[in-house]
């Protein structure tokens, strides 16, 4: 997310470092960098012109502060200029004072909606709400049967209703939405998100229908789902359904796949709608609440630390890790089986690369970014199969696993011997570390981490 965005302003914050005060010359020149690096990154011209020309009034002038660096003045400045124009606070779910909320999803065809309406019931299952899905696409084949089958996935209710096999239209759209509204009132759901129909373009009959479905079920929101894969035409069509609907807030899928970052940075300020979800992956689980503030961290290379601080509250066992963290400190150390069960508490808070990209890109963190995406997320799936296919005896006792032990093992987990042996080499490395780290030995340990390669 933001990658290609984030490393070309470290290079124009770089060009600023050793300059001893701000100036009309370098300030200049950083602003060239700046510019061409949000135009890169498919952000919108008026947005680039009104944050640039903020950023050089605010850098020369009066606000200016002596005990910052050139540098931390102009990342300062932009942050807070890069904060004021996707919002300064988080943008929440508006509630109806008397259920059911409706939410109403609207967008182009193949922006994501099924899937972002399933998303979105997961979230607020999560925060304790009972929602109900709708689709009231009766246009499209297996759109229906579509979110059906997410709903089943996400444990969701939803109302299917019976549609017409044929002349199904305006009529039979408007029929469902009143039955699935009467529905969630019947069943206590507490909020009906209705999955509507999508176009290749927007035309006339799509606008006509939307606005029907609004006045029929006065929705608390109209989230737009948009691809940010698509950039600046994101930002249009968003800007065109505002016009004739009014949108309340927008939900950006596949943030995780953009590496620019145009979308989000330009889509607030033309709209004057705040985002208010990302999707992050292709699970269900993988959406999470805009929070402007991180966001502008993450563009500016400083990491987002509280956004990784959740993930790993919502997905790691904290009575697991103690107890891990228990054994490996103490002088008997920990087992394979617990290694194993480790590996999978990580892997629940997502890919590697993606736990690195909320790290900072400066100091001393500046190359894991790069040592995560060279790293064979593969290797875990192998390390886990290996630990699978050896007896409970042998997790808890390494050193029973003699050579035809390690030729068994190797065969039912699908790798080589050399591979069985290299895992249980690093094993005993890492347990030798924390063993030192129990016994106050850290700089023995870290000569151990210096020498290892897992």
């Amino acid at each position: 997310m933001f990658d290609n965005l984030t490393d070309k302003l470290q290079r124009a914050f770089k060009n600023l470092r050793g300059q001893g005060t701000l100036s009309e010359e370098n300030i200049g020149e950083a602003l060239k960098e700046i510019r061409l690096a949000l135009l890169e990154a498919d952000v919108n011209f008026k947005v680039v012109k009104q944050l640039t020309d903020h950023i050089r009034e605010k850098a020369v002038g009066q606000e200016v502060l002596t005990a910052l660096s050139p540098t931390e003045q102009v990342i300062k400045i932009m942050r807070d200029e890069l904060v004021e124009i996707l919002g300064k606070d988080t943008a929440k779910l508006r509630l109806a004072s008397q259920p059911p909320t409706i939410i109403l999803m609207a967008g182009l065809q193949g922006s994501g909606k099924t899937t972002s309406s399933g998303k979105l019931a997961a979230w607020l299952k999560k925060g304790g709400h009972r929602p109900m899905l709708v689709s009231v696409d009766v246009y499209r084949p297996a759109a229906r049967q579509q979110l059906k089958i997410v709903a089943e996935a996400i444990k969701s209710n939803i109302y299917e209703g019976q549609v017409a096999a044929e002349g199904a239209g305006t009529a039979e759209v408007e029929r469902l939405a009143k039955e699935a509204r009467r529905e969630a009132v019947m069943n206590g759901c507490d909020v009906l998100i209705v999955d509507t129909a999508g176009r290749l373009h927007i035309d006339d009959q799509l606008m006509a229908e939307m606005q029907l479905l609004k006045k029929l079920l006065n929705p608390q929101e109209i989230l737009f789902v948009a691809d940010a894969m698509t950039g600046q035409d994101a930002v249009r069509s968003a800007d065109e359904f505002h016009k004739a609907l009014g949108i309340t807030g927008v939900l950006l899928t596949k943030m995780d796949g953009d590496a620019r970052g145009g979308a989000a940075l330009s889509i607030r300020n033309v709209t004057g709608q705040p985002i208010k979800f990302i999707g992050v992956g292709e699970k269900y689980d993988a959406l999470e609440p805009f929070h402007p503030d991180r966001i502008v961290s993450r563009i500016l290379g400083m990491g987002d630390i509280l956004s990784l601080i959740e993930k790993a509250e919502e997905n790691v066992d904290k009575q697991k890790s103690q107890d891990f963290a228990v054994k490996a400190l103490s002088g008997d150390g920990f087992s394979l089986g617990d290694f194993r069960e480790q590996l999978r508490q990580v892997r629940k808070m997502g890919s590697l690369q993606s736990i690195m990209g909320m790290m900072p890109k400066i100091g001393p963190f500046a190359q894991m970014q790069n040592m995560a995406d060279k790293v064979d997320e593969k290797e875990f799936h192998r390390v886990e199969a290996i630990i699978n296919s050896m007896t409970q005896h042998e997790r808890d006792h390494h050193e029973v696993i003699n050579g035809s032990r390690r030729k068994r093992i190797a065969r039912g987990s699908g790798t080589s011997v050399q591979e069985v042996n290299q895992l249980l080499r690093q094993y005993v490395q890492m347990k030798k570390m924390f063993k030192d780290l129990g016994r106050g030995g850290s700089s023995k340990m870290m000569r151990r981490m210096m020498g290892m390669k897992f």
